[in-house]
């Protein structure tokens, strides 16, 4: 019968625990690892020497060092480690590549138009982007994985998209698919967008510090993700968080789903175009029409008033059911956020229980479009993150 782990198991978990906090903080003196991570300094200097060795890290003196006495050393995450990370959305496909510690160092983005095409002709694209981004990846730089976002209900262990009622995918095998045009070298990690913009947020943007976070991205669905306690709320099989299939209003309009009275029909791009008498699509119309209600023009700022207090009509729900402490308006609902804060506020102050809604912070994400692409990258790194030894071993 084991008694513990033994003293490889701990030397990896500390091995992973230090390349994620630098990972995700930046360059960090030995000085604060060793306070952050309650490991004494000479463990601290033996950990980071096994990473330098690997690649992941490297150290440099502090560039402002001016005090007396010998400095501590800094540890810089390595950039030359990285993954391809990707998005697939309703209007266009980008392809990045990101190194260790988040940055972005070299991406494509590319339009597509909106309807019901072929996963295989929507994702090909892709392939073309890392092949050019290929040209300029530096000879010792190394491939960890690659990370993909798709607004998709979609099944975690092998990218099957369930549905994707505004691209017209039902049952579609993307893991496959980009299986074939990426490659059998690179097995794509493939999840829900709006999961990965909660986690993105989560781990580097605006709700750092907040275990507790509701994420709502509208574009031409409304999408969400849930931190609850730390850890992403995601259900069996991957399919939780789908806040904009809360039936909100039964005697409302049919959703692409399926259902009627769906949360995003009321608060959706469609919903706030509708009620502006604005025909077409995309987020340049909606800030159309938030420009237009800014301007004085009644019938935006009717439209603007009713999409706010059904946002906030649905915000009430989640919030009474996941008392978060942020709450986060992403994509085009950014924008109809910050217009509509009043009506969206006061009707979370109408419905939600006080002790629920008293310490939530509505806020607009620091991480802009690049949440997901930043998310995508995330799990790809997951693995090396866990156990940096056994994910460079290969």
């Amino acid at each position: 019968m084991r008694t513990g782990p033994s003293q490889d198991e701990i030397r990896r978990l500390n091995l992973g625990a230090l390349l994620r906090y630098v990972h995700l903080h930046g360059p960090t003196s030995r000085a604060e690892l060793t306070a952050n991570l309650g490991l004494n300094r000479s463990t601290i200097g033996a950990l980071t020497a096994d990473l330098v060795a690997a690649g992941l890290v490297r150290e440099e003196l502090p560039r402002d060092h001016g005090r007396a006495g010998r400095p501590s050393l800094v540890v810089r995450p390595e950039p030359n480690a990285y993954v391809f990370a990707f998005t697939i959305e309703a209007d266009r496909v980008t392809a990045a590549r990101v190194g260790l510690g988040g940055e972005i160092l070299d991406r494509r983005d590319l339009p597509r138009p909106r309807g019901e095409l072929p996963p295989a002709e929507v994702v090909a694209p892709l392939a073309d982007a890392v092949r050019a981004m290929q040209g300029s990846v530096p000879a010792s730089a190394r491939y960890i994985g690659s990370g993909a976002a798709v607004s998709a209900m979609v099944r975690r262990e092998d990218g099957l998209v369930r549905l994707a009622p505004h691209i017209g995918w039902v049952d579609e095998p993307l893991g496959e698919i980009l299986a074939k045009v990426l490659g059998p070298d690179r097995p794509v990690t493939i999840r829900n967008a709006a999961d990965l913009r909660a986690l993105a947020e989560y781990t580097r943007g605006t709700a750092v510090g907040c275990d507790n976070v509701v994420y709502l991205h509208g574009d031409a669905g409304l999408g969400g993700g849930i931190i609850a306690g730390g850890r992403p709320v995601t259900g069996h099989g991957g399919y939780g968080g789908e806040v904009g299939h809360m039936v909100v209003n039964p005697a409302g309009k049919q959703c692409g789903c399926g259902a009627r009275g769906c949360w995003e029909t009321e608060v959706g791009e469609a919903a706030l175009l509708r009620a502006a008498g604005r025909d077409g699509y995309g987020r340049e119309l909606v800030t159309a029409v938030v420009d237009a209600a800014a301007r004085g023009d009644a019938v935006a700022q009717n439209a603007i008033r009713q999409v706010g207090d059904w946002l906030g009509f649905g915000v009430a729900n989640l919030v009474n059911i996941f008392n978060p402490e942020m709450v986060i308006f992403g994509g085009g609902l950014r924008e109809v956020y910050l217009a509509a804060a009043a009506q969206v506020r006061s009707r979370l102050n109408r419905n939600a229980l006080p002790v629920c809604r008293e310490h939530v912070r509505l806020r607009t994400p620091m991480l802009g479009d690049d949440a997901a692409l930043l998310g995508a990258a995330e799990v790809a790194f997951e693995p090396l993150l866990t156990d940096p030894l056994d994910a460079t071993a290969g």
